[in-house]
């Protein structure tokens, strides 16, 4: 979004953000990388907010054949997961793994490029599973699960721009060195989305939580992530993301009930 703003660029922007944080087949997607996707970055509520209201509509349609909430639940979590080809369950996986089972912090970066998941992360991929199927599944309503499902996809990627831009990079190589530091106004952007996206789904003092807590979460993995592997990776982008999307639900299934 450098230089002048046109409805080209934005389209353009757009597209880069779905072909860079989901699986669905675009038509005339290209190849995408570096400042393509940093300055592409705000556009990742927008995104979010596309794969939410997509598991809203399964919630719906579940509900609709009768079937009970917990089934309507998990299978509106499947088709995130879907949308998305499982990208940030992937990172919070290796995250786990490199933080819990290295020594140092190459032994970390290295464990966190290895394809094998290992106990740490099988048993935060399951926590993370069990919590956003749970916390949707309370709701029971499929307009609730719809509400939450919309404000935990988009204001989970909220801060994400913000945590390239503002925390050194831990590799040479990988996503998240290749994509770069996203300029200031996209982490601006991106951030105002998320926190609009949260407010329209769980209402302005429930969003205010949520948003709080998102911004707790990527300040701790932030320093986290600065002490113990030097900066952050394109798997730690992906458990920020898990990570505030766990909050958002659990605020969700308290303030919305």
């Amino acid at each position: 979004m450098s230089g002048g703003i046109t409805a080209k660029g934005l389209i353009t922007d757009v597209n880069t953000s779905l072909a860079f944080c989901t699986r669905l087949p675009l038509v005339h997607s290209a190849f995408v990388e570096g400042a393509d996707i940093a300055r592409a970055s705000w556009a990742f509520p927008l995104v979010g907010a596309g794969v939410g209201l997509f598991g809203g509509l399964v919630c719906w349609l579940a509900a609709s054949l009768g079937l009970h909430p917990f089934l309507s639940g998990v299978l509106a979590l499947g088709t995130t997961m879907f949308a998305t080809g499982c990208l940030h369950e992937d990172g919070l996986a290796d995250t786990a793994d490199g933080l819990g089972g290295g020594k140092t912090a190459e032994h970390k970066l290295a464990i966190m490029r290895e394809s094998p998941i290992g106990v740490y992360g099988a048993s935060a991929l399951m926590l993370s599973l069990m919590l956003r199927a749970g916390a949707i599944a309370s709701l029971a309503e499929p307009g609730l699960m719809g509400a939450a499902l919309f404000a935990a996809q988009a204001g989970s990627r909220a801060l994400l721009p913000a945590l390239m831009r503002l925390v050194p990079r831990a590799r040479t190589d990988g996503l998240s060195a290749g994509a770069g530091r996203p300029p200031l106004n996209s982490v601006v952007i991106a951030a105002l989305l998320g926190g609009l996206a949260l407010i329209i789904g769980l209402g302005f003092f429930g969003g205010l939580i949520a948003g709080a807590l998102v911004v707790m979460a990527t300040f701790i993995i932030g320093r986290l992530c600065i002490t113990q592997i030097g900066g952050q990776t394109g798997d730690v982008l992906g458990a920020l993301e898990q990570v505030s999307e766990i909050l958002i639900l659990l605020v969700a299934a308290a303030w919305l009930r």
